[in-house]
């Protein structure tokens, strides 16, 4: 509930966000250590980085849902959590909400693609007809003021990629249903230029993200014309994953030269993933106070 309402303050902001993706506990904590307000779970990184695969549906419910607590349990600025198409029908929705609400997230996207989904920004994707897509979302609404009734929360991302298949007009069309039927933040994804990024903007009511994916069919404008435009959020989904696995590639490589540069110091990195927050913290306990060799070791 404190990450939900977080997250509301922040959208109430006359600015836009820039909202680097995590995929996984570490990506998340980095991205929090750098002061960034929020991050997305990016469901094309996790994907990646958990079961080696590409985000075309592969990943269960249950999978996605242990990644988003993972990374919940690891930061203290919201998450928004990447719901794909809500994994079922409409009752499968509003327990896929409610899961993500359980798991600390401060809000979820649920998308009209047709199931399995695809990343927003390759080929082959399709949407569902207009009623199952508005029933997906009318479910999570329902699921969002359940949990309030009962002392929780969460914000509903509602998404559709209609553009790609059906235009500009249909994707804006289904866009202001969601709205309408409660949707707190919405996603027009992949326009294809900024006369359509200005014309989401100005149509759509409320607080809108555009999704910012480096070579995708979005145009990858600075975050002042973004704001201008009138967007609330700027997600990155592959910028983290990219430069993680271009430098894990270029490392590997250098390894049968026996060199290895541009690494992390190793103090940084024992600091950034928290030993000296944990042997601090240890310091209250007798018990704990025990030789620890290099790297947390117990001798």
């Amino acid at each position: 509930m404190i990450q939900a309402q977080k997250l509301r303050t922040l959208l109430a902001e006359d600015r836009c966000h820039v909202m680097p993706c995590c995929y996984d506990a570490l990506s998340a904590r980095l991205i929090a250590q750098e002061g960034y307000a929020l991050t997305f779970m990016s469901g094309f990184a996790t994907s990646a980085s958990r079961i080696g695969a590409p985000d075309l549906g592969l990943m269960s419910y249950g999978e996605v849902v242990d990644q988003a607590r993972n990374i919940t349990e690891a930061i203290d600025i919201p998450l928004i959590g990447d719901g794909d198409t809500g994994y079922g029908n409409a009752m499968n929705v509003r327990r896929t909400v409610t899961g993500f609400a359980r798991a600390g997230c401060a809000a979820v996207m649920i998308e009209d693609q047709l199931a399995p989904k695809r990343c927003g920004h390759t080929p082959g994707k399709a949407v569902v007809g207009r009623d199952e897509a508005f029933d997906r979302i009318r479910a999570a609404v329902d699921a969002r003021e359940e949990l309030r009734a009962a002392g929780g929360d969460i914000l509903i991302l509602a998404r559709t990629d209609a553009r790609h298949e059906h235009g500009l007009a249909e994707a804006i069309a289904r866009a202001e249903r969601f709205a309408e039927l409660g949707a707190d933040i919405l996603f027009v994804e992949a326009p294809r230029n900024e006369a359509e990024m200005r014309q989401v903007c100005a149509d759509l009511p409320g607080p809108k993200m555009a999704n910012i994916v480096e070579g995708g069919e979005t145009p990858d404008l600075p975050n002042a014309a973004l704001h201008d435009i009138g967007y609330s959020i700027a997600a990155y989904p592959l910028s983290l994953m990219a430069a993680a696995m271009q430098a894990m590639v270029t490392c590997l490589r250098q390894m049968r030269g026996d060199t290895r540069t541009g690494l992390m110091n190793f103090a940084e990195l024992r600091q950034r993933i928290g030993f000296d927050d944990y042997y601090q913290a240890s310091e209250r306990y007798a018990s704990s106070k025990r030789d620890h060799g290099p790297g947390g070791k117990t001798r």
